[in-house]
């Protein structure tokens, strides 16, 4: 098959931790003559973001992972077989010099219709240990790209490479005062806090800041980012006179909001906690406990903390009254974590992905 030497085929799916990697890496590969297309489902996140980027869009079913049985799994082997023959189209229509995938579920039939069309698949892993699509994927690919330089050594010499994650640069393009003007907050009042617990939201964030709303606006703005429906959930409504600020998720204007806040709350997701690393932004993380996750969230927070970067609070000893503790902590010393922030020398994800990139292919 004769490839298309400036064509990529991307693929990530499933929260936005899965997708904003993937899209770090566009101007660089435009920058360099490339195209990009993604694969992936029309229902996911992914579709709205990559169509919001201007790439072209394909169809591949897949279906998530589940480690404990229900009866959804088994509707995962038929629709993985499908999206791996809807994989194998695309290459033979397309002929993509290689293919990168970020991970989660809709990465496994795309890595599998690459191997078996012998096209080179280069993944990329965010968290401290793989999950469980990239463990499934790591045999049909060539190289295995990772966040936490401690990640290698549990990992094929041969595959893996520590790149650090693909950031937005963009991200450093905020605008203070437009983040203002959108919030409808005070330019000249208490310092802002964002609370934001990932695409889909987290709950337990949510309940705690509505718990502990009134005792945290004496002493913060609050621009809360609360994500998509949740059970037994009702979002909370802006009251910017008061000093809060409630929305679903934020896109575009996420880079502005960044820019106004003062003090993070967040979850610990490997793509939220680099970007707050970028920005030098004091914050709290509260990781998704083990009854909720393997524990991949725990292990970033863990890394974070003994480097002197991130206040760590359990989600379960996080109360109203441990909650508030930890911000005022983080409060009164972010210039503490603001140097250990500034004092680190991990990679440019954005420069190190890309050259493994185009060492596969074949572009040095």
């Amino acid at each position: 098959m004769k490839r298309n030497q400036k064509l990529i085929f991307m693929a990530g799916g499933g929260t936005a931790g899965h997708v904003y990697p993937n899209m770090a890496l566009l101007g660089p590969l435009k920058e360099r003559g490339y195209e990009v297309h993604y694969l992936g489902k029309h229902k996911g996140m992914e579709y709205g973001i990559v169509k919001e980027a201007g790439l072209p869009f394909h169809e591949v079913n897949s279906e998530r992972f589940f480690r404990y049985f229900t009866p959804k799994l088994l509707l995962t082997p038929p629709r993985v077989i499908q999206g791996i023959f809807q994989t194998v189209r695309l290459i033979h229509r397309y002929k993509p010099v290689m293919i990168f995938c970020k991970g989660g579920f809709g990465s496994l039939p795309v890595a599998v219709g690459g191997w078996l069309t012998r096209t080179p698949v280069v993944l990329h892993e965010s968290d401290m240990t793989p999950g469980l699509a990239n463990k499934l994927c790591m045999p049909f690919s060539r190289k295995l790209c990772v966040t936490f330089e401690d990640t290698v050594k549990h990992l094929p010499a041969d595959k893996a490479v520590y790149t650090g994650t693909p950031i937005r640069a963009s991200l450093l393009e905020g605008d203070r005062a437009k983040g203002f003007a959108l919030t409808g907050l005070d330019p000249k009042g208490k310092p802002v806090l964002m609370v934001v617990g990932g695409s889909s939201g987290a709950k337990a964030l949510n309940d705690a800041v509505a718990a502990s709303k009134e005792q945290l606006l004496e002493h913060f703005q609050i621009v809360h980012l609360y994500g998509g429906k949740q059970e037994d959930y009702e979002p909370p409504v802006s009251d910017p006179s008061h000093g809060y600020y409630a929305q679903d998720f934020a896109r575009e204007e996420l880079v502005d909001l960044f820019a106004m806040t003062d003090l993070v709350l967040s979850r610990a997701g490997a793509n939220a906690i680099n970007e707050l690393l970028l920005l030098k932004k004091p914050h709290v993380l509260v990781p998704l406990p083990l009854s909720a996750s393997r524990g991949d969230q725990i292990l970033n927070a863990e890394y974070f903390q003994k480097q002197g970067f991130s206040y760590v609070l359990d989600q379960e000893k996080m109360t109203p009254e441990t909650l508030m503790d930890a911000l005022l902590k983080v409060q009164e010393n972010r210039e503490e974590y603001i140097r250990a922030m500034s004092s680190d020398k991990a990679k440019n994800g954005t420069e190190e992905v890309l050259k493994v990139i185009l060492e596969v292919c074949g572009d040095q």
